[in-house]
């Protein structure tokens, strides 16, 4: 402070009657309170935040869980599921270069709770079709008649014995059913509304922890950010558990009557509540803005020491006015620069071979795990014979703690051995290649096909079956007149399952309150043992008696295999930090958000559903005559395909990681002291050096300092 300004500050304090040391006094209790009052509007926005990383968490984890119940309800195939779950990633980059840019210079809180306004929105979006589609119809044998009298569901030559639904249609009928199939294209509201979801997430990450590292303490912003990462990690259990809960709730629960309801949330045509928990996700989410707009656009900073010791506060007032027109200036200079900056920037990094390298890496690696994620409870369904809720639940409970343990222990690795960067180019790596490993004796533990004539056994129940158009015919079932786009499965005695009962030949069935007996089916008697009837009852069979211990194992293997993977996901975050230049570190992570959201959060699920639908045996088909959802699936095939494109992609990210700390030691050793970790001595000077420029310009530079992010 020169001359002048210390004969003002004296004059100031003559005229004011008080003595510099009063003056200094009333400085610093007025500091404590302000102080005081900046720690508990940031804690009320700590909380706030933590919530709406919750809130946001749970729908998407919610979302996850709810795929199948989406793909039956719509009646799409997966290919259209994968592209509704990559719409909420679509919605997230139309705005984030501008919320993230924008955002920063207004109202942070406010924008805040404007998105999770406009989440909430959405997240009730998608549960609206719901109240405006018809209630859902499964394909299911309907009988009309009292438990007292039989009809042959064998329909023969006389047309006098066919069931209304059975019967030939006239085209008027036929239009009007296609008008009303016409609903099922609302699942286009359900894309809108995930879009709105990513529309309304934007600002969330990138403003809410800039505020807190702006705003708290050095020593206390990375626990801030670590709270809110936990409550986030959080977030998807309860979504999952969520969703195995509505699972077990008929979809049409409180619009039909449930004692009318023949199947059960075994039945793979089963469809699960799946709307309730976007109303729940979305009045959460709601919730969440309403705080936002109780805290203020920038609380008060804490002061150093050297500031809070200044021997009179009001001084400031003297040259704000110079000060801020310097600022604005600087501002605009600022501004002018970053432009120019831009693309010499972008060209840096993505000229630094390690940066390029890892960047790679994890967009190959999320490609393998968000397609993998997407469809695992559809993988346990269809593998293991599953109901949807049980596949969310074990996802919920067991996997997703698993991955938030391995986080966790990688983090306290990185501290407590502190690890270099080579080293923790190693652990990422390493734990990649261990992780890989044991998803590859996945492939070992698949269950057989479910035995369905003329799709996976013939009629006389031998393996395998060569499938065609007429597969589901044959000489037992030929003077039946039957269907074969219809999907209503009945278990025979003989342990296989029959498309329909009309196709399995049946001569006679009787109904005793939900459940549907068939019998004299003559396709069961040329393939049951002896000691077996020609009987059967209405629903698909099992699978083999050894299933469920190769479930138990499959969950073994699967909780082993997260908990490995997401040991290296501290460890890369670190090295993806370090190996760039300290004012390029905010920069390198937009384009790795970027990157991963474009080229693995969109794709991902889309690809991996196309290739899943493959492996369909028997699809669906709309009233109208359209395709629809797959009903049976080749276990075999899929488990090949899911497995296999996963392990393809992860082998691509472990070779990529290979060559990161290939270019890394090579790097290291040409260079020797390069990509170090930081020791306390270092941070302290840092601080040393942080707290320096500040008390010199601190209207004019941001408080940043190299290392900041990388102490969390």
């Amino acid at each position: 402070m020169d001359t002048s300004s210390k004969e003002n500050i004296q004059l100031f304090c003559k005229k004011s009657g008080q003595p510099v040391g009063s003056l200094s006094f009333e400085t610093e209790y007025s500091s404590s309170k302000e102080k005081q009052a900046c720690c508990g509007e940031l804690k009320m926005f700590l909380g706030a935040l933590s919530f709406v990383y919750f809130a946001k968490a749970l729908a998407e984890g919610y979302l996850k869980s709810t795929i199948t119940q989406i793909e039956r309800r719509f009646d799409i195939p997966s290919s259209l599921v994968g592209v509704i779950d990559g719409s909420f990633e679509i919605g997230n980059l139309l705005v984030i270069m501008f919320v993230s840019y924008f955002g920063a210079k207004l109202h942070r809180p406010k924008i805040i709770g404007i998105g999770c306004l406009i989440m909430g929105i959405g997240t009730l979006l998608i549960a609206m079709p719901q109240f405006f589609m018809e209630q859902y119809r499964y394909e299911r044998y309907s009988s009309s008649f009292s438990s007292n009298l039989s009809l042959s569901p064998c329909l023969r030559e006389s047309k006098s014995q066919l069931p209304i639904s059975a019967m030939e249609k006239s085209q008027p009928q036929i239009d009007n059913e296609c008008e009303g199939d016409a609903s099922s294209s609302m699942w286009v509201y359900v894309f809108l509304g995930n879009l709105l979801r990513g529309l309304g997430e934007t600002p969330i990450q990138p403003l809410g922890i800039a505020y807190l590292d702006d705003f708290a303490s050095e020593d206390n912003a990375p626990f801030y950010i670590g709270c809110v990462q936990t409550i986030a990690i959080i977030g998807p259990i309860f979504g999952f558990l969520l969703g195995s809960l509505c699972a077990k709730l008929y979809v049409d629960i409180g619009f039909v009557n449930l004692d009318h309801v023949t199947i059960t949330p075994k039945d793979p045509q089963w469809v699960g509540a799946w709307w309730l928990g976007y109303l729940i996700a979305g009045i959460i989410s709601l919730l969440a803005a309403v705080p936002f707009w109780c805290l203020p656009k920038s609380p008060p900073g804490p002061r150093s020491r050297e500031e809070s010791s200044s021997c009179c506060e009001k001084s400031r007032f003297i040259v704000d006015d110079q000060a801020n027109y310097q600022a604005a200036h600087g501002e605009r200079a600022k501004m002018l620069e970053m432009a120019r900056d831009f693309l010499p920037s972008l060209k840096s990094l993505l000229g630094n071979p390690v940066y390029f390298l890892y960047l790679c890496a994890s967009t190959v690696q999320f490609n393998s795990l968000f397609g993998m994620v997407t469809y695992k409870p559809k993988y346990i369904e269809q593998q293991y014979g599953q109901s949807s809720s049980r596949a969310n639940f074990v996802i919920g409970l067991i996997n997703i703690p698993a991955v938030a343990l391995g986080i966790f222990s990688g983090g306290i690795a990185m501290k407590k051995f502190k690890i270099s960067v080579c080293g923790a180019a190693k652990l990422y790596l390493g734990s990649a290649v261990f992780g890989y490993l044991l998803f590859l004796s996945l492939f070992a533990l698949g269950c057989e096909n479910f035995d369905v004539a003329g799709l996976t056994v013939s009629y006389q129940g031998t393996k395998p079956v060569s499938y065609h158009e007429r597969a589901l015919f044959s000489d037992c079932n030929s003077r039946c007149k039957c269907s074969e786009t219809k999907w209503e499965p009945i278990c025979g005695e003989n342990g296989i399952t029959y498309a329909s009962a009309c196709l399995a030949g049946c001569q006679a069935s009787n109904s005793s309150g939900n459940n549907i007996m068939f019998y004299n089916c003559t396709c069961m008697e040329i393939a049951a043992p002896e000691s077996a009837g020609s009987s059967g009852m209405m629903g698909r069979c099992q699978k083999d008696n050894g299933c469920p211990r190769m479930f138990l194992y499959f969950l073994v293997i699967s909780v082993i295999t997260s908990y490995t993977l997401s040991l290296g996901g501290i460890p890369g975050y670190i090295l993806l930090l370090r190996c760039v230049k300290p004012q390029l570190k905010s920069f390198a992570l937009g384009v790795y958000t970027l990157a991963v959201r474009v080229l693995a959060g969109i794709p991902a699920p889309v690809y991996f559903g196309v290739l899943i639908d493959t492996s369909c045996l028997k699809w669906g088909f709309k009233r109208c005559g359209t395709r629809g959802s797959c009903r049976l699936y080749d276990s075999n095939y899929f488990r090949y395909i899911y497995l296999g494109v996963t392990m393809i992609l992860g082998t691509v990210s472990v070779v990529l990681s290979m060559a990161v700390l290939f270019v890394l030691k090579r790097k290291d050793a040409s260079k020797p002291g390069n990509f170090v970790m930081p020791s306390e001595t270092t941070v302290v000077s840092t601080r040393f050096r942080k707290e320096n420029c500040f008390r010199r310009d601190h209207l004019l530079e941001p408080s940043y300092w190299p290392g900041k992010e990388t102490q969390l």
